[in-house]
């Protein structure tokens, strides 16, 4: 399985360098760390992951509100949002733990500026959390979540609608996913064909219309993308390059207002690709062109985005390890990008640039690590705006 996949189901969790034909309307990159910010990296890999100190921004809506979390000098998260005028207000759930690794994480932000994401408690028990525009934070648990340590519930998704999706892990460690309406009431997803848990994507696996995508496994641990349809039907997703081995295969990542879905695939190589799915059931894939082409790199290897006019951002990892954002525009076209100061170590797991949510006028959101490995948000703006095709400027910040 390539890298994307395995941390979605397990972690149950300037100058820019423009290639191809797409945008060069002088986009620029914000960097930016939210006040209170750790400036120290600190890789102790808790049994799910690392929690490096620094900033991460994951959503990014319309207006250009930015949600996400960053953690501080002593290790504790929590939660932030970013106004459009690049004021930070910072946010702690109920009942979040306040030791080290615990805290309050926000994962994405609504149209209207909900913010959702998780806590750990003081036993790293995860809990499901949303915060209002008006700053009201709800704490919630889907039925059937674990409470032992890292267990529990976790919201990665909200519409417009305030309908959120996320994820759960029960008693015996298995992933399951969820829908929680506005009034509060949870369904759990489960995909058939699942066998070894079902999972969805942050910040976007769910449109307006109430579609979802995510990922399950089969009994051969091989990976398969899924829409659950507003009705709440199931179509599974496979690419037909997609490699049959155990934790090779397929994930839908991203779905916009369109019901375009952006996913990667992982090859019989253990190659990672990337794939867009028109609303008709049509794939057509494609791989950043100065992507590496040994096993484990590739094109979209954590997650992706894609607006609603159908540009997709993401990551790709190039031959000596080393990630970089990208762009691909409505019309195939590809850029990458980095922001300044990303560290460009490959031999080591934080480095380079990683976007995770574009908007209408696709400005980018997402986080980088610097050559200490501590993390810093961007704000990528500037880029062409889509208008029938036509590149126009989109406004500054």
């Amino acid at each position: 399985m390539g890298r994307f996949m395995y941390s979605l189901l397990f972690a149950v969790q300037s100058a820019l360098a423009l290639g191809g034909s797409g945008a060069n309307d002088n986009p620029r990159i914000i960097a930016f760390d939210v006040p209170g910010a750790g400036t120290v990296a600190s890789p102790v890999p808790p049994p799910l992951g690392f929690f490096p100190q620094g900033t991460f921004p994951y959503g990014i809506n319309d207006s250009g509100a930015i949600g996400g979390n960053f953690q501080d000098g002593n290790n504790v998260l929590h939660g932030f949002l970013r106004t459009p005028k690049g004021v930070f207000v910072v946010f702690d759930a109920p009942g979040a733990g306040k030791g080290a690794f615990q805290g309050t994480q926000g994962f994405a932000i609504s149209s209207e500026g909900m913010v959702v994401g998780k806590t750990f408690d003081a036993n790293f028990v995860q809990h499901g959390m949303l915060r209002t525009r008006a700053g009201t934070i709800t704490v919630f648990d889907a039925p059937g979540a674990g409470t032992g340590p890292y267990q529990g519930t976790l919201a990665t998704s909200v519409n417009a609608e305030g309908v959120i999706a996320g994820n759960y892990i029960d008693a015996n460690n298995m992933g399951h996913a969820f829908l929680r309406a506005p009034d509060g009431f949870i369904t759990a997803i489960n995909a058939p064909g699942a066998f070894q848990g079902t999972n969805v994507s942050y910040p976007g696996s769910i449109n307006d219309e109430g579609a979802i995508v995510g990922l399950y496994l089969d009994a051969n641990s091989v990976a398969h993308g899924f829409l659950r349809s507003p009705d709440g039907g199931y179509t599974t997703i496979d690419v037909a390059a997609a490699g049959t081995g155990a934790f090779q295969g397929t994930a839908a990542l991203g779905i916009n207002a369109e019901a375009t879905i952006v996913g990667g695939y992982t090859d019989a190589n253990n190659l990672s690709h990337g794939f867009v799915r028109a609303r008709g059931g049509t794939i057509t894939t494609f791989d950043v062109p100065a992507a590496g082409t040994l096993v484990f790199q590739g094109t979209i290897i954590t997650t992706a985005s894609i607006n609603g006019e159908g540009v997709i951002t993401g990551n790709y990892l190039d031959g000596n390890n080393v990630s970089h954002g990208f762009v691909r525009y409505e019309d195939g076209a590809i850029a990458t990008f980095d922001a300044p100061g990303a560290g460009m170590n490959g031999a080591t797991s934080l480095n380079g640039t990683t976007p995770l949510s574009n908007n209408a006028t696709n400005w980018i959101t997402g986080y980088y690590f610097d050559a200490n490995g501590v993390g810093h948000g961007f704000l990528r703006t500037g880029d062409r705006c889509t208008d029938g095709g036509q590149g126009r400027p989109c406004n500054q910040e």
